[in-house]
């Protein structure tokens, strides 16, 4: 069990000026997708940016005031991490008053050795493999990431624009490798705007890039989905909520196909009948 060392200040905050827009939706997401039971334990994933850091913070709130019945394990994975930047992410997790594992690996080496031009897609999917191992071995059966709102829908449109695809990504999904393990997204309902507020109102510093690869692999196309978002929404009121509630009320009857099990399902096979 961790030291109880919860920010007096942050959780104060979390009770006035951030109930609405941080804590509250935190709250229904947990209780809308069922993301956590009593007796979970929950590898909470930290990234050394804003959303984990967030994440974190409300996680201790949770525990605090909502359900004391479930237990956090706060993990870093250091793959790489400017000495600079690690030095930060610990400095805000003290800050907030929570203790991290801190487990090493080489896996921004591995990337960059395999793919030199263009590192981040395999990175980030070892990263993730690694996340789910570490979490088992910790003896978690949750692992919570810090995706948010603007992240949904930013994968929406991704989807849609680049792959042809209508698909989204989810609250929460069971992992195929590890048995027992769930992964669970409880920032789901918060908009990024928000957790930029809190952390500049709680003065927290955040390291812009922890490795080499990100001056040289921006995410272009995730970051053109964010700025036309922010277009959209200075022209249409709810653009942004309309394009999350579409992935929750798809109409079967008005689509020209669909995947059911693997299999390709065209409007024709249910017209003919």
């Amino acid at each position: 069990m961790q030291e109880k060392k919860y920010s007096n200040s942050i959780s104060k905050s979390f009770s006035k000026r951030y109930k609405s827009t941080l804590l509250s939706r935190f709250l229904r997401a947990i209780d809308t997708y069922q993301l956590i039971k009593d007796n979970d334990v929950v590898c909470v994933a930290l990234s050394g940016g804003k959303d984990s850091l967030v994440m974190a913070a409300l996680f201790e709130e949770y525990k605090l005031h909502y359900n004391n019945n479930i237990k956090t394990v706060y993990l870093t994975m250091n793959s790489g991490f400017k000495k600079e930047f690690m030095e930060n992410h610990l400095e805000n997790c003290k800050k907030i008053g929570i203790e991290t594992v801190v487990i090493d690996s080489n896996i921004y080496d591995v990337a960059n050795r395999m793919n030199p031009e263009a590192p981040c897609f395999l990175c980030a999917r070892m990263r993730r493999g690694f996340l789910y191992q570490k979490a088992k071995e910790l003896g978690c059966n949750k692992l919570a990431l810090g995706h948010h709102f603007d992240d949904a829908i930013e994968t929406t449109l991704m989807n849609m624009f680049y792959t042809g695809t209508f698909k989204t990504m989810l609250p929460k999904a069971k992992s195929q490798n590890h048995p027992g393990l769930e992964l669970i997204r409880p920032m789901y309902l918060i908009k990024e705007n928000d957790v930029e507020r809190f952390v500049k109102y709680h003065e927290f510093t955040i390291a812009s890039k922890g490795c080499e690869f990100m001056d040289r692999n921006p995410d272009g196309k995730r970051k053109e989905m964010k700025e036309l978002i922010q277009k959209l929404r200075t022209t249409y009121e709810n653009i942004d909520i309309n394009i999350f509630r579409s992935a929750e009320n798809i109409n079967l009857d008005s689509v020209l196909g669909y995947y059911s099990d693997d299999k390709k399902v065209s409007f024709l096979d249910e017209y003919e009948k």
